[in-house]
C-alpha cells in the first residue's frame, strides 16, 4: 500500500505526545524532523505491520531512503527513554484514569537462526514443534482500567549463560549417577542477568515512580511470580496492595499442624462447591471453588489460597493472594483480568509491528523498535473512533478492525491528494514511473524457464540393463 503523509490521527497523537514530553522534560521535545520521522514510521507500521526500512521506502515510493530512516532510528537525538513514559501519561490524562490493576506476563518471540547481534536472544522451547528456537523474551506490564487496557512498561529477559551452562552439565552428571558432592557447585547469578521476577519488580518500581498518583487495586501474575519474595515486595511497593498469583498442585500447606500438598487438601479435606462467577465483568460461568487461609510452607506465612475449577475441567488450579480480607469471589474475578495481557500479546504480534521484521540489531535497536510498536498501540487507543466509543461507554474496536479501517483511510487520503493535484494525469504518470523504479521484479528460483532441465527419458542402449 502507498503512503504519503502520516495519518491525521497519528499527527494529532504526536502533537499531544510532544506536549507531554515537554512537561516531563522541557528539552526532550521533538523537533519538526523528528516528529515527521516518527509519524512516517508509525504510519508505515500501521500499513506494513512491521518495522522494516526497506518496506517503508517502497511504500513511500522512494521519498524516504533506507539509509535516512535507519540513521534517524540510530543517531537522531530523540529522548527514547521518555517516549513511552510520556505516552502512558497522555493516555492516563486522555481517559481521566485514576486507578487500575496491573497484569504481568512475559512473551517469547522466535527469531532467525543467525542471531548474534539481536539483543538478549537465547534458546527457547518452541511449543508448536516441541523443539528449540532462538528468540527474545519480553517481560511486560499491562495496566487494566475501567475503560482501557494498555502496556505501561517492558524489559528484555536473558537467562544467565553461566547458570544455564551449569544447569545443563549438572543434569548430565546427575543422569550419569554422579553424587551431588562430586558435581560442581551452582555459580552465583550474575547481576547483569536478572530473573523475570526481578525485572517485573523493577518495572513496578518505575511505574510507581513515574505515575505515583495512579491507585493500583491489584497486581496479577501467573505461577512463575507466585514466590514469596515477589509477592511481598510487589505488595509493599503499592502500600500492601492485593497480589494474586498461582501455586503448583504439589506445593505444601500446613493444616492442623501437619503438612499436606494442595491437591490432597482440596480434594479430600476442603472439597469445592458449585458457584457462578463473572469473567472479566461480562460472561457468567459455572465453577467449582474452595478456599482457606492457610500457611504456605514455601512462603513461610499465611496466605489466602483458592482452588478453582471451571466447568468441564478435571483438575483444580490454585490461586494465592496476599490480602486475606478480600472475598473469595472477588479474588477470582480480579484474577480473570490477567487473561487480558494474553490478548494484548496476540494483537501486538499480529497487528502492531512486533511480529515480523522487528529484528533491529543490538540493545538500542531492539528497545527502540519495541517502543515504536508500543507507541502504535497507544496511538490506536487514541484514534478518534476509538475514543468516541469508549467515551460513550460502547465496546471498543478490536485492533485488527481499527488497523484495516485506518489503512483504507490512508489509501483514500492518498487518492484524494492525487485528484486534487493541479495536473492529476501528469502526477499519475510520475507515480507510475516511480512504481516501476521502486518495485523491481526479482527472478524466482521456483520456475525452470530459461534453464536446462537435462535429458529426462530412457536410453535404448541401456535396455539390456533393465532386462538383467
Amino acid at each position: 500500500m502507498l503512503m504519503g503523509e502520516p495519518a491525521h490521527f497519528i499527527k494529532n497523537f504526536l502533537h499531544d505526545l510532544n506536549e507531554a514530553l515537554g512537561t516531563l522534560k522541557p528539552n526532550a521535545k521533538l523537533s519538526r524532523t523528528q516528529k515527521a520521522w516518527l509519524g512516517f514510521c508509525l504510519t508505515g507500521m500501521l500499513l506494513m505491520n512491521s518495522v522494516c526500512w526497506a518496506k517503508f521506502e517502497r511504500a513511500s515510493l522512494g521519498s524516504y531512503k533506507i539509509s535516512a530512516l535507519s540513521w534517524m532510528f540510530r543517531d537522531s537525538k530523540i529522548y527514547w527513554s521518555y517516549l513511552l513514559q510520556a505516552s502512558v501519561t497522555l493516555i492516563l490524562k486522555s481517559y481521566d484514569i485514576k486507578d487500575g490493576e496491573i497484569a504481568i506476563d512475559e512473551s517469547d518471540r522466535a527469531r532467525s537462526k543467525r542471531t548474534k547481534r539481536i539483543h538478549h536472544v537465547h534458546k527457547q522451547k518452541h511449543k508448536a514443534s516441541g523443539g528449540y528456537v532462538n528468540g527474545q523474551t519480553v517481560v511486560l506490564l499491562l495496566l487494566v482500567t475501567q475503560s482501557v487496557s494498555f502496556p505501561v512498561g517492558f524489559a528484555f529477559y536473558m537467562p544467565d549463560p553461566a547458570l544455564t551452562k551449569w544447569n545443563k552439565e549438572n543434569k548430565r552428571l546427575k543422569k550419569a549417577g554422579v553424587a551431588k558432592k562430586y558435581r560442581p557447585n551452582e555459580p552465583q547469578r550474575n547481576p547483569l542477568y536478572p530473573t523475570k521476577t526481578q525485572l517485573a519488580l523493577q518495572l513496578l518500581r518505575e511505574f510507581k515512580e513515574n505515575h505515583g498518583d495512579i491507585k493500583i487495586n491489584a497486581i496479577l501474575a501467573d505461577a512463575l511470580y507466585g514466590e514469596a519474595y515477589f509477592m511481598d515486595q510487589a505488595s509493599c511497593l503499592f502500600d500492601d496492595v492485593q497480589v494474586v498469583s498461582q501455586l503448583r498442585e504439589n506445593q505444601n500447606i500446613e493444616y492442623k499442624g501437619k503438612k499436606r500438598n494442595l491437591k490432597d487438601y482440596f480434594n479430600k479435606i476442603n472439597v469445592g462447591t458449585a458457584a457462578v462467577i463473572k469473567v472479566r465483568g461480562g460472561k457468567e460461568v459455572n465453577v467449582t471453588i474452595s478456599s482457606a487461609r492457610l500457611k504456605v510452607s514455601a512462603h513461610g506465612k499465611k496466605r489466602f489460597v483458592i482452588a478453582l475449577k471451571y466447568e468441564g475441567e478435571n483438575d483444580y488450579r490454585y490461586l494465592v493472594a496476599t490480602n486475606m480480607t478480600w472475598r473469595t469471589i472477588d479474588i477470582i474475578q480480579a484474577y480473570s483480568l490477567r487473561w487480558l495481557v494474553e490478548v494484548f500479546f496476540e494483537d501486538w504480534k499480529l497487528y502492531e509491528g512486533w511480529g515480523r521484521e522487528a529484528k533491529q540489531l543490538d540493545e538500542k535497536g531492539s528497545s527502540r523498535g519495541l517502543i515504536l510498536s508500543l507507541l502504535l498501540d497507544h496511538c490506536l487507543l487514541l484514534h478518534p473512533e476509538q475514543t468516541a466509543r469508549i467515551d460513550n461507554k460502547l465496546p471498543a474496536c478490536t485492533v485488527g478492525s481499527l488497523q484495516r479501517k485506518s489503512q483504507m483511510d490512508i489509501l483514500l487520503e492518498f487518492i484524494k491528494k492525487l485528484l486534487e493535484h493541479p495536473s492529476p494525469g501528469e502526477r499519475l504518470k510520475e507515480l507510475s514511473e516511480l512504481i516501476d523504479n521502486v518495485f523491481q521484479l526479482m527472478p524466482s528460483d521456483k520456475h525452470m524457464t530459461g534453464r536446462d532441465l537435462g535429458r529426462l527419458e530412457s536410453s535404448p542402449s541401456l535396455n539390456h540393463r533393465a532386462l538383467g
